[in-house]
């Protein structure tokens, strides 16, 4: 047994770890006691308190949410938190005091993955100013009405997702739009000072809702990342009479406000009668500053869909009466659900896979093709139909039937090559002369076809190719020869063909080889007058070395040496375009080949050539890509905008093609009323 003394030492340690552990316990255990506690309360470390409030209601703790104030039991430190973050993630009062303070931070749209939204800048907050930019930007480029921004629903949406947003006038919208216009005209004018060479198309149009015409001016170039560029540069009206001179008055203007006067490699333009005469005053206005490329040979550019069209228009004028009856059966199966619905029984009966039928534009012919060779599907269908409909009197007969399938197989070569240069976003000069000569082969087979039908049509469609084509088309031949897969077998082949007699060929084939001779000695000529302003630029900024250069006297003998040097006979250095030609053909790997993605791989081989290739492979050999330009004038020169001031117009027009390229938007597929699709439900 221990001692009272023993146990008098020992009580004081006892009684230390007794008082130094109950607090905590009394802590732990009854909630009544705060007052018993020793040393600093523990602090709580659960991320959810950030949300909740400890409080004490009649002596016991809840927490409680910070936003709608609900209450829950808390065990104190440790205890379970679950159903307070339950809580938290549901509460909607939260959610609408973190989006009340996000709405001023920053803007609450994130960029895409698929190339971002160009209009937001990281971190910046909202501004409404450029949200009329915005919107100013999507009325251009998607031919919205000016009165878009005074739809309620739309205007409460865009409240909706932000409330700073604040409505704006129509008339305040046509102001932004006339100042992008502006500022984006400034940065073209900036990109075309850069351009060593521009080619043109142009086509006119005569709005239905207007008593006047607007011309349409495009430009074609190659920028400095070797891209095949396209932009409008004007969309004007031109006063009547609409006469050649009016015409290149216009055109030269145009060309005066942006300052390339001295840069128009060339004019692609249609078959009216004016643009010839109008072509003529712009190269004499144009003679007077610059020469011309090849003395302007190359300057006016005929259209060649519209040259093919000629030719089409020619041959079907031959089967005029069996086009009749083709899109009048169609019309007639379509005129009510009762013979649409007998024509849907034959069709299925005869085990046909087609399901559907068009009615044609006439005055398209790509569209009339796409009627007869449809058509042609059904024509066991049409035969059937009328046993079975006593009123149905215009299917064709199989004579006739047999003409429409030889009339299609010779379209299907003319629809082929127009798909093929009427391209905008790829060079077509390269591929001109291909499609030309199947074309001249196919004429020449139906010439000499054993049915006297074929070469009634065939006849005045060569004497229309002939006419056009029957001169040398230098601009097709030397596009052909700068594609590395073509050189000059591309000519040696085709002229043989295009030709009547193998001595006109070879003339042909003399004189295209001069000529291209004679462009590329001009190119060279440019390149040293460029190196020489270059180097007289240097002296200018520096005169302390052309002076001492100046103070340098040559003597006698300096000056004998030097017309030695120049007369020794040195084996000439091949030019680059030798080279070119003697080296052999460039075989691509695959089918995607583009010829200026050639020529830029090899610029640094051909630093002369090369400059000279995107020049002529920028021009375009159809006005395609002038005429789209009017379906978007119909509808932005509409019904109700027809006071649309001309400056007006032409912002819109110019700017919705500038935004389009500037943010790479696709232009929406707009569907002309030119054909009617039928589809037959079986």
């Amino acid at each position: 047994m221990a001692s009272p003394s023993d146990r008098s030492d020992k009580q004081p340690e006892t009684g230390t770890n007794q008082n130094n552990q109950q607090p905590e316990t009394d802590t732990n255990q009854n909630n009544e006691q705060p007052n018993t506690v020793v040393g600093r309360k523990r602090k709580k470390t659960s991320t959810i308190w950030e949300d909740f409030d400890e409080e004490t209601k009649e002596g016991v703790k809840k927490a409680v949410c910070k936003y709608c104030k609900s209450e829950y039991a808390t065990g104190g430190s440790g205890a379970s938190t679950s159903h307070m973050r339950r809580h938290i993630a549901a509460c909607l009062k939260k959610k609408m005091h973190e989006s009340t303070q996000k709405k001023q931070a920053t803007i609450p749209f994130q960029p895409s993955k698929s190339g971002g939204n160009p209009f937001i800048t990281p971190g910046a907050r909202y501004s409404n100013e450029k949200m009329r930019e915005i919107l100013a930007t999507a009325i251009m480029v998607h031919e919205y009405p000016f009165s878009v921004v005074e739809d309620d629903i739309l205007m409460w949406a865009f409240e909706y997702a932000n409330p700073d947003f604040r409505k704006f006038s129509r008339k305040t919208t046509s102001s932004d739009c006339m100042a992008l216009f502006e500022n984006e005209k400034k940065e073209l004018k900036k990109l075309l000072e850069s351009v060593s060479k521009i080619s043109l198309t142009t086509d006119m149009w005569k709005s239905s809702h207007q008593v006047v015409e607007y011309m349409v001016i495009t430009g074609h170039f190659i920028d400095a990342g070797w891209n095949l560029q396209k932009r409008v540069l004007s969309f004007v009206k031109v006063p009547a009479p609409r006469r050649g001179i009016d015409v290149a008055d216009a055109i030269y203007k145009c060309l005066k406000s942006w300052g390339i006067e001295n840069k128009v490699f060339s004019v692609s333009v249609d078959n009216a009668s004016y643009n010839d005469s109008c072509l003529r005053y712009l190269k004499d206005y144009l003679s007077l500053s610059s020469k011309l490329i090849l003395d302007g040979s190359l300057f006016h550019v005929r259209c060649c869909a519209h040259i093919l069209n000629l030719l089409v228009q020619d041959g079907l004028s031959k089967i005029k009466d069996i086009i009749f009856n083709v899109r009048e059966s169609v019309k007639y199966i379509n005129h009510n659900d009762a013979r649409l619905k007998a024509f849907c029984d034959v069709v299925e009966q005869r085990g046909l896979k087609e399901r559907k039928l068009i009615i044609d534009c006439p005055t398209r012919w790509n569209s009339t093709f796409n009627m007869l060779s449809i058509a042609l599907k059904f024509k066991i269908a049409f035969a059937a139909y009328k046993e079975r409909e006593p009123h149905y009197d215009l299917a064709p007969s199989p004579e006739e039937w047999n003409k429409v399938e030889k009339v299609c197989k010779l379209l299907e070569v003319f629809n082929r090559a127009t798909h093929v240069i009427s391209g905008s976003e790829y060079p077509t000069a390269n591929l001109y002369l291909s499609e030309v000569w199947k074309v001249k082969q196919i004429l020449d087979n139906a010439d000499e076809d054993a049915d006297l039908f074929m070469r009634e049509m065939a006849n005045p469609m060569k004497i229309k190719f002939d006419k056009y084509w029957g001169e040398c088309n230098l601009l097709m031949s030397i596009a052909s020869v700068l594609d590395p897969r073509c050189k000059f077998h591309m000519v040696r082949i085709c002229f043989p063909t295009l030709y009547k007699s193998k001595e006109v060929a070879d003339a042909n084939i003399k004189k295209v080889k001069c000529s291209l001779e004679q462009l590329y000695d001009e190119y060279v000529a440019l390149s040293l007058e460029e190196s020489s302003a270059t180097a007289n630029l240097d002296s200018t900024s520096n005169p302390s070395s052309s002076q001492a250069n100046a103070a340098v006297v040559r003597t006698g003998f300096d000056e004998i040496m030097s017309i030695i040097q120049e007369n020794e006979a040195i084996p000439p250095k091949k030019s680059e375009l030798q080279d070119y030609l003697d080296e052999g053909l460039y075989v691509p790997n695959s089918t995607s080949f583009c010829a200026l993605d050639w020529w830029r791989n090899n610029s640094m081989k051909y630093k002369i050539l090369s400059k000279m290739a995107v020049d002529i492979l920028a021009i375009p050999i159809s006005t395609v890509a002038s005429e789209s330009t009017f379906s978007a004038g119909g509808r932005v020169i509409d019904e109700r905008r027809t006071k649309l001031s001309e400056d007006s117009v032409e912002a819109l027009i110019c700017g919705a093609d500038w935004f389009r390229h500037k943010y790479n938007v696709k232009k929406k597929l707009q569907v002309e009323k030119e054909e009617t699709h039928i589809i037959l439900k079986i």
